[in-house]
């Protein structure tokens, strides 16, 4: 049967293709390799959490919910950043239920970001930043963070602020590198964006998952930062349950009022049974979450000792799901090359750092997730070790 030629649709991100993320994933599949891309975790959730979620289908909470969120999930949360961070949001007016982090961060781009706008961010950039400043016809400016310890130069942030820097965006911790901002990042962070009109977005979807004894600083701690913020916040990476695709962003009361007049007629609310089963569970004084760091460190510290066997050199991680290694001493490929070698000739797939760049670089750097059964870390670390690099 013939069909009519489609009209043509108008191309709002042509410099946009499949991400990195979906390739690798797609290679893995093909060639049968063991999957360290994309992050998200291979081992069992908590039974306790999925029994509430059946508990509240057969308690009937099938329906709508309403648009900022189910309230005892929304009142649960500010006893969490206020036991966590020591910072107090109204569960009422700055706390809105979200289908996942990046829903989140893409409706307060949403909110921001107008024709001309600039807005800042750091690379290596989690990928949806851009594209989103984009679709709003905002301008992104990139600043690279600096190599090989992804430290933030602040000079360089002040001197790239002009009078159309509407946002900066920071993502701590930091996805792909696994580094936090210090206390120090975090002053001369605020003296840059005081007495201006420069608005904040921040992604702390890792926030519970740090290493070494360290501390997530939130921006929630520092009232003149948050003053100017939306926090962004993900129950994917604090239950293991990354397809649920709930969090939340916290933000002022002025700030949140503009984010749910875009919420309302986006995605209007979250699935009902999954908020029912997360406020019962944080009420129930179940903090697994303040166990995930114990839990993870000891999976980084396992693959970092596997991958010491061989060639490649650990670009230390201190939070995330993921650390960094380079092949800089064995190779002389780019690291998209020698990532696609990998999958067809190693059976494993990462993600070169590469792609989280706009502009080249090839820094000879792979992230490995580490969010994986003791089985698959092994597997995958003897593949590498028998590699012929």
């Amino acid at each position: 049967m013939g069909h009519e030629a489609s009209p043509l649709l108008p191309e709002k991100l042509p410099k946009v293709d499949t991400t990195i993320f979906t390739v690798m994933s797609v290679m893995a599949a093909k060639y049968d390799a063991i999957n360290l891309g994309q992050g998200f975790p291979d081992y069992p959730m908590s039974a306790k959490l999925i029994n509430r979620v059946k508990k509240a289908l057969d308690a009937g909470h099938n329906q709508y919910l309403p648009m900022a969120g189910y309230f005892p999930l929304r009142n649960e949360i500010a006893n969490k950043v206020a036991d966590a961070y020591q910072a107090t949001c109204d569960p009422h007016t700055e706390i809105t239920i979200t289908p996942g982090g990046s829903y989140a961060i893409f409706t307060a781009i949403s909110v921001l970001v107008e024709p001309g706008d600039e807005v800042i961010i750091f690379d290596p950039a989690y990928d949806l930043y851009e594209p989103a400043i984009t679709l709003h016809q905002g301008k992104t400016i990139r600043i690279q963070c600096a190599f090989p310890a992804y430290q933030i130069d602040w000079s360089q942030v002040k001197q790239a602020i002009t009078a159309n820097t509407k946002a900066i965006i920071i993502n701590n911790p930091h996805n792909p590198t696994g580094q936090l901002l210090s206390t120090d990042d975090l002053e001369k962070f605020e003296a840059i964006t005081n007495n201006t009109n420069i608005s904040i977005i921040s992604d702390e979807v890792y926030e519970h998952l740090v290493y070494d004894g360290k501390c997530h600083h939130s921006i929630l701690e520092r009232p003149h930062l948050y003053s100017r913020a939306f926090v962004c916040f993900s129950f994917g990476k604090t239950f293991n349950c990354t397809g649920w695709k709930v969090g939340y962003c916290i933000a002022p009361e002025s700030y949140t009022a503009a984010f749910r007049k875009i919420h309302q007629f986006n995605a209007f609310c979250v699935n009902s049974p999954m908020q029912v089963a997360l406020a019962e569970h944080l009420a129930d004084g179940n903090d697994e979450y303040q166990q995930l760091s114990d839990l993870l460190q000891e999976k980084r510290d396992y693959l970092r000792n596997q991958l010491s066997q061989t060639p490649l050199k650990c670009l230390p991680s201190h939070s995330t799901y993921f650390e960094l290694y380079s092949f800089q001493r064995v190779s002389t490929a780019t690291e998209i090359a020698l990532a696609e070698r990998l999958v067809k000739e190693c059976g494993v797939a990462v993600i070169p750092v590469s792609e989280f760049y706009k502009n080249p670089v090839d820094n000879k750097v792979l992230r490995f997730c580490f969010a994986k059964q003791t089985t698959t870390l092994s597997e995958a670390a003897n593949r590498l070790k028998q590699f012929k690099w």
